[in-house]
C-alpha cells in the first residue's frame, strides 16, 4: 500500500550532532509547539469517537487500548492512571502491549509484527461487543494493531486508531480514525518524540471526557480518586473543606469516617 509515510520524513533540522545544547533546545521545542495544534485540528473526529464509545460504556463495555513499542507503553500509563484517579475497576480501562508485560520496560523483538497476537492477547479478556478497542501506532502499519482491529471489525466491536499517518492501514482499518499530522520528527523517525506527545494528548482526551460523562468528576473535582498515600488524602480533604465550607479537622474527620471524597460529601448533601 503506499502512502505518504510522514513519520518517517527527513528532519526539518539539520547537522543536529553539530548543534550547541540551547539549539538542539529551541528545536525540540518549536517542532513540539506544532503537535497541540495538530491535535486541535481533529477534535472533531475525537469527539465522534468519544461519545460512540461512551454508548458502549454505558451499557457496561470496557475500553481497551492496543499498541506496541512506546505507542504501547503510552496506552499502558493511561489505562493504568484511570483506577486511583477515577476509582473505576482496574478492568474497566486495559492496556495491552506486543509481546506482553515485559515489553513495557524491555522491547521484545519482532513481537510487534505478528498480525493475529493482538487479537489473541484480547481474546483473554472475553472481549465482546460492548467493549471499545484503541490501536494505537504512529506509523499506522503495526501488523499487531492492524491485525487486532480487522479481528475486532469483523466481530462487531467498536474500534479507532490514534495514528500520525493518514491514509495508513490503521487509518483505513479503524472504523474512527483519529490522525494528528504533527510532521516530520525532529530527529529522523524517532516517533517517541512529536508523535508520542500527540498520541498522549489524544489519549489524555479520550480517558478524561469519558470519566467525566461516566459521572466520575463533580464539578472540576476527581470525587472518586483512590485515597493511596498522604498527598492525595490532603487532596481529599482539601476538596472536602471547598465544597462543604468546613475547617480542616471537619473534612479529615467526614473523610476518615466515609472513606472516600465523594460519601464524605453526599453526608452533608
Amino acid at each position: 500500500m503506499n502512502f505518504n509515510k510522514i513519520t518517517e520524513s527527513d528532519s526539518l533540522h539539520q547537522n543536529l550532532d553539530l548543534l550547541d545544547t540551547i539549539d538542539l533546545l529551541h528545536g525540540i521545542n518549536n517542532e513540539d509547539q506544532k503537535v497541540a495544534k495538530a491535535v486541535q485540528l481533529i477534535i472533531p473526529d475525537i469527539e465522534k469517537f468519544i461519545n460512540s464509545a461512551y454508548k458502549n460504556m454505558e451499557k457496561g463495555g470496557r475500553l481497551f487500548y492496543i499498541g506496541a513499542g512506546t505507542s504501547g507503553r503510552l496506552g499502558i500509563v493511561d489505562a493504568s492512571e484511570c483506577p486511583p484517579t477515577f476509582g473505576v475497576d482496574h478492568d474497566l480501562v486495559v492496556g495491552l502491549i506486543a509481546g506482553g508485560d515485559s515489553a513495557i520496560r524491555k522491547a521484545v523483538e519482532f513481537a510487534e509484527d505478528d498480525s493475529d497476537q493482538g487479537w489473541l492477547d484480547l481474546e483473554k479478556h472475553n472481549i465482546d461487543h460492548n467493549d471499545t478497542v484503541v490501536g494505537i501506532a504512529a506509523s499506522g502499519t503495526t501488523p499487531y494493531v492492524v491485525g487486532a482491529l480487522k479481528h475486532c471489525n469483523s466481530n462487531q466491536i467498536l474500534t479507532a486508531g490514534i495514528t500520525c499517518n493518514p491514509g495508513s492501514p490503521l487509518a483505513i482499518e479503524a472504523q474512527h480514525a483519529i490522525v494528528p499530522i504533527v510532521g516530520p520528527e525532529f530527529v529522523t523517525g524517532s516517533t517517541r518524540m512529536k508523535s508520542g506527545t500527540a498520541q498522549k494528548l489524544v489519549l489524555n482526551m479520550i480517558s478524561t471526557s469519558l470519566m467525566i460523562k461516566l459521572g466520575r468528576v463533580k464539578g472540576n473535582k476527581m470525587v472518586d480518586m483512590q485515597l493511596s498515600n498522604n498527598k492525595l488524602v490532603n487532596r481529599g480533604e482539601k476538596m472536602i473543606m471547598e465544597t462543604l465550607h468546613i475547617n480542616k479537622q471537619e473534612a479529615k474527620d467526614l473523610l476518615k469516617k466515609y472513606g472516600s471524597v465523594r460519601k464524605a460529601i453526599q453526608s452533608k448533601g
